[in-house]
């Protein structure tokens, strides 16, 4: 776990990689330890940022998934909205998971919905980053058939569900649009293009700088895949109260001019191939969410555990997720896809 690591020893690494000459342990200070998988390292002086793995979602090896956030980042950077990634230094002792070097990105965590139009435009931006004939797109996964994809991260999250303690009408409710997911999965996959998507989308994963630029800074679970579902998650109700940080709601109206300011951006032709998926596939999104926060709370609350050691975070974590699994919570997000308040987007 990257708690093991010691500024002597990182800064001893950056010195032998050649990325900060001279560097010593007292330029190294902790930015930020919230994240369920990174700690967040300053290298002072330099706006470099140190990408600290403590664990990885995904379950790969150190090396693998180091190599598979070098490679999101590197590719992400053609969009203008990511952080640029310097280096990486490879999993070593005193540093087992290894970290990538970064970017810093200065700037505060975002108001909403004051900074939506922002967060779209970022969206919008990595997502219009030109794709790679696909022999050339691993190690980055491919979700090519991204019903199918995300419905097989459900089912595996939703094997969870028994040991989240969850009251019987919120489960109802979560067991209703599962048998929805199945049965509209069976029916086929989109016809519109593939697109590097951020996958962990929510607001909090952005800044915004002084411009009233965002950035999104977390890539490490970046995929080729469906734009709709990168919308979802930056708006659903289970993501924009997810970061301590990140202050604000959104109204359904809200909802409405995200999703227009970014069909507008994307032209006629993409909105009219994306259009027909956008509710289907944040009724899917939510499904994700929800499922993988019966997952934290079976398996990754434990207060040991890599996922939940920002005892800060940890307990917001917590409170988040027993909102969110509310009965009356869970009513009012299914709304978006429901009659009579469905979205019409």
């Amino acid at each position: 776990m990257s708690d093991t690591a010691d500024f002597e020893t990182v800064a001893a690494l950056l010195r032998d990689a050649g990325i900060a000459h001279g560097i010593t342990a007292g330029d190294l200070s902790v930015l930020s330890t919230k994240g369920i998988s990174h700690d967040h390292w300053r290298i002072g002086g330099s706006e470099l940022v140190l990408r600290i793995p403590r664990m990885n979602q995904w379950d790969l090896g150190d090396a693998e998934a180091l190599r598979y956030q070098e490679t999101a980042f590197r590719r992400a950077a053609e969009s203008g909205a990511t952080p640029k990634c310097i280096a990486a230094l490879a999993p070593a002792g005193g540093l087992p998971h290894g970290a990538l070097v970064v970017e810093e990105i200065t700037g505060r965590p975002p108001d909403l919905p004051a900074d939506l139009d922002a967060i779209c435009d970022a969206l919008t931006a990595i997502h219009g980053v030109p794709l790679l004939d696909e022999i050339d797109m691993p190690p980055l996964r491919i979700h090519r058939n991204p019903m199918s994809s995300t419905l097989q991260t459900i089912e595996e999250q939703a094997a969870y569900l028994p040991d989240a303690g969850l009251d019987r009408e919120s489960l109802a409710g979560i067991r209703e649009d599962l048998n929805w997911a199945r049965e509209f999965a069976g029916h086929g996959e989109p016809d519109f293009a593939l697109c590097l998507a951020g996958t962990d989308t929510h607001p909090g994963n952005f800044l915004i700088d002084d411009a009233g630029k965002a950035w999104f800074v977390d890539l490490e679970k970046a995929l080729y895949g469906a734009a709709p579902i990168d919308l979802a998650h930056a708006t659903l109700a289970t993501s924009t109260g997810w970061d301590p940080d990140c202050t604000g709601s959104l109204t359904p109206d809200d909802v409405q001019r995200f999703y227009q300011r970014y069909l507008d951006a994307v032209g006629r032709d993409r909105a009219a191939e994306l259009g027909p998926w956008l509710l289907p596939m944040r009724r899917l999104t939510w499904l994700r969410t929800i499922t993988w926060f019966a997952r934290w709370i079976a398996a990754w609350s434990d207060g040991g555990h890599a996922a939940a050691r920002d005892a800060r975070m940890r307990d917001h974590i917590r409170r988040h997720i027993e909102r969110s699994f509310d009965p009356e919570t869970i009513a009012d997000c299914r709304r978006d896809w429901l009659a009579p308040r469905a979205l019409t987007i």
